[in-house]
């Protein structure tokens, strides 16, 4: 590993994960830009590097076994080692997602993205990671997945999907962050908050670089951070 700090962003060619590369770009650290789109990879690259980063780019597909293996092997021949994985790739399945009425394939393609994509990416990570002396994992989720929340909240016509997703994912993280525990690997999920873009139709309230920045704070946590958390940039959310 050299000193510099090696991150991976996946779905980082737009929106949130854009901004998240640029955070952590503009500390001076080398970013995996991971994505599955050529065209809009490059753009993003380019424009980070315009800006100063030093990114390269990472062909990914979170939902195919090989693509994970090819973008782990990409990334150690390309730098060496990784210090830090951003599970950021997501998708919301379309609209509406009422209990009653959705299609069973748009739950199993919500879930295959947006956590079993997730456990593919890491595993496939896993043995950079342990290689790290600061090694993080963060995974962007959201409030939505909160169980207490969606008790206690009228959170208006929400996709249930992709609500159901994000509470899949939140007890993925704590499943990683106790199998882990000891090994100096802090596994935690993030909340952007209502961040507009494409994945909302641009409705929410905050920027990508708003949302951005609990992924740049979790992925930044000094060694004895929390681990196994759910935290936003007001501090932990509930469960």
């Amino acid at each position: 590993m050299s000193e510099q700090m090696v991150a991976l962003v996946t779905g980082a060619n737009k929106g949130i994960g854009y901004e998240i590369a640029a955070g952590l770009g503009a500390l001076g650290w080398r970013i995996g830009v991971g994505a599955r789109d050529r065209q809009r990879r490059d753009t993003a690259v380019e424009k980070l590097r315009a800006a100063g980063a030093d990114a390269f780019g990472v062909p990914l597909d979170v939902n195919d076994d090989a693509s994970a293996a090819a973008a782990a092997e990409l990334i150690a021949d390309h730098a060496g080692g990784l210090d830090v994985l951003v599970n950021n790739a997501a998708i919301v399945g379309g609209m509406p997602q009422t209990p009653t009425t959705i299609d069973p394939a748009t739950v199993r393609a919500v879930v295959e993205t947006n956590v079993i994509g997730v456990i593919r990416v890491t595993n496939a990570m896993l043995p950079m990671l342990r290689g790290s002396a600061s090694p993080r994992i963060v995974n962007m989720s959201s409030s939505v997945g909160s169980l207490a929340l969606q008790t206690t909240t009228d959170m208006g016509p929400l996709p249930m999907a992709y609500l159901a997703s994000k509470t899949f994912l939140n007890a993925v993280t704590v499943q990683y962050a106790k199998e882990l525990s000891g090994t100096g690997i802090l596994v935690n999920s993030g909340c952007p908050g209502f961040t507009a873009t494409d994945l909302n139709g641009f409705q929410g309230v905050r920027t990508p670089q708003q949302g951005a920045a609990i992924a740049i704070h979790l992925a930044t946590l000094p060694g004895d951070g929390p681990t196994g958390g759910f935290f936003d940039d007001a501090g932990t959310v509930p469960w």
